[in-house]
């Protein structure tokens, strides 16, 4: 049963599909439809203020995703946020916009050519962007895109600290912004907010254009396959009929749901899919392959002083918040952010540490501060897998953490930094003791074994469709993003990119989405 007739079908109404459904549909000659699993991003108040994020993990927001036990973890499993509704994962996130560095599109422009360059790509990232700080202090950021970027509106004291605290290592305070093409050195982070409150893509792309009478917004549906005849993608199967895309589908469910639906599709490697009873479409054996994700690990001390965050949820707090937009309630608790190198040295960072003016535990906030601890450039490397053919059966998740042993060794020395931090005149007069489960002081082995124990998830998986040239064999899509084999299908989102950034996905995937609707447009004349 045809439930619709479109010119672009959309899937997943995320970073990505929210643009793409934008940009789209701005032709008022063609007819465009976005399809979302999840409902709207509003049902739970909690989107909106940036205190209460933890709470919407597990919610009905997120697909709650979990992976298989990891080896290299001591066998534990790892939780893996994604989201679920209007905005994905920008609506779960921390906000935090880091476009990352230039070097990051070496690999790109490897892949898949000069277009793909930092210098051609900037201009993409300029037009998501509304910088809506200081203007001196946002030099580097577009003004006029849909995205509001701002620096917390109110910081904790504790970040002066901070800075203070880097410059002591010989840290530069971030002049313009980091999104210049090197974040190096400290600042402010830059946040998706307004005025205080959350500012996701839905917020950004698709409320301003949801009367637009070619635009078809479906929530609460699951797309089950990608419908390919004769070579071409015609349309998806969803569990209440078809809908028919007359010019292209274009996937942008994410790293995970994108090659879920493409191997559900049977686009994938064969023999894998043979098994499962999928008859194969097109032999693709790079699907799901080179999942790239960042991990972090927290490192906090209790502490002196007085601390904001700390039983900061109270009824005059959040009367303050909902008149004023100020106090405590706007913290994401990742107010500060470091770009730098491990060894000190000179070069584009391989560390980025975010600081949290407050001690983080499983049973809420204590009196302390600490650091996310990332290592960008893992060399691990995973796959997502089909568990059935069902498609409201999860993928299986193998990010393959710590699976290159060089791995732990960038992680050990990574949260040798942050010890660094902890000793300086700026910060070591508060420090009363490391905050479990960070040890402390100990031995690069003990160290090790903690990263094993705690290691997590920061949320930035990529490249399970990687693009890539005509002769590449693992690549998915090629420079176009159009995924090899398949006439009229397209995959956008965070699978495409072919390495991590030295910064967070959700800039560059509005920056991909940005430029695939070009691609679009220009394949249309």
């Amino acid at each position: 049963m045809v439930v619709g007739e479109f010119d672009y079908v959309v899937v997943g109404a995320g970073s990505a599909g929210c643009v793409l459904a934008n940009r789209l549909s701005a032709d008022p000659d063609v007819r465009v439809a976005l399809v979302e699993a999840g409902g709207t991003d509003l049902a739970n108040p909690a989107v909106r203020v940036p205190f209460d994020l933890f709470t919407l993990f597990g919610s009905e927001l997120d697909w709650a995703f979990t992976t298989v036990p990891q080896p290299e973890l001591n066998g534990r499993t790892v939780p893996w946020p994604r989201g679920k509704g209007l905005g994905g994962s920008s609506t779960i996130n921390f906000q935090m916009w880091v476009p990352g560095h230039r070097q990051d599109f070496e690999p790109w422009v490897e892949a898949a050519g000069d277009d793909w360059s930092w210098e051609a790509v900037a201009p993409y990232f300029r037009r998501t962007e509304a910088w809506t700080g200081d203007p001196s202090e946002g030099e580097s950021y577009g003004v006029d895109g849909p995205l509001w970027i701002s620096p917390p509106r109110d910081p904790d004291p504790l970040n002066a600290r901070f800075l203070a605290a880097c410059a002591e290592l010989g840290l530069k305070e971030v002049v313009g912004g980091l999104g210049g093409g090197d974040p190096t050195g400290v600042a402010l982070t830059p946040l998706n907010q307004l005025r205080g409150a959350r500012w996701n893509s839905a917020d950004a792309y698709l409320r301003p254009v949801a009367d637009r009478p070619n635009l078809t917004v479906l929530t609460d549906l699951l797309v089950h396959r990608v419908v390919v005849v004769d070579g071409r993608a015609t349309g998806v199967e969803t569990g209440d009929g078809l809908l028919t895309a007359r010019r292209e589908v274009l996937l942008s469910a994410g790293a995970v749901g994108s090659p879920h639906l493409l191997l559900l599709s049977g686009i994938g490697h064969g023999p894998e899919l043979r098994e499962l009873g999928i008859e194969p479409v097109v032999d693709l054996p790079g699907v799901g392959r080179n999942l790239r994700d960042h991990m972090f690990v927290s490192a906090a001390v209790r502490a002196s002083g007085e601390f904001r965050l700390v039983d900061a949820d109270t009824p005059e707090n959040r009367e303050r918040y909902e008149r004023d937009r100020l106090g405590p309630m706007t913290s994401n608790f990742a107010e500060s952010v470091a770009f730098l190198r491990a060894d000190g040295g000179p070069g584009a960072p391989d560390v980025e540490l975010i600081f949290s003016p407050v001690g983080l535990t499983d049973e809420g906030t204590v009196p302390g501060f600490g650091f996310t601890v990332i290592p960008l450039q893992p060399r691990s490397r995973g796959r997502i897998t089909l568990a059935s053919a069902d498609p409201r059966d999860a993928p299986l998740i193998d990010p393959g953490y710590l699976s290159d042993e060089e791995d732990i060794r960038s992680f050990v020395a990574a949260l040798r930094t942050a010890e660094r931090l902890f000793a300086t005149d700026a910060l070591r007069p508060l420090v009363l003791g490391p905050l479990a489960p960070w040890p402390g002081e100990v031995d690069d082995e003990t160290l090790a074994e903690t990263v094993r124990e705690q290691a997590s998830t920061m949320f930035h998986p990529v490249g399970t469709c990687r693009l890539g040239r005509a002769d590449d064999p693992r690549a998915v899509v090629d420079q176009r993003l159009r995924v090899r084999g398949v006439e009229g299908l397209r995959v956008v989102d965070a699978s495409v990119i072919p390495t991590l950034p030295r910064g967070h996905s959700h800039a560059a995937v509005a920056m991909l989405a940005e430029r695939a609707a070009e691609f679009v447009r220009d394949a249309r004349r």
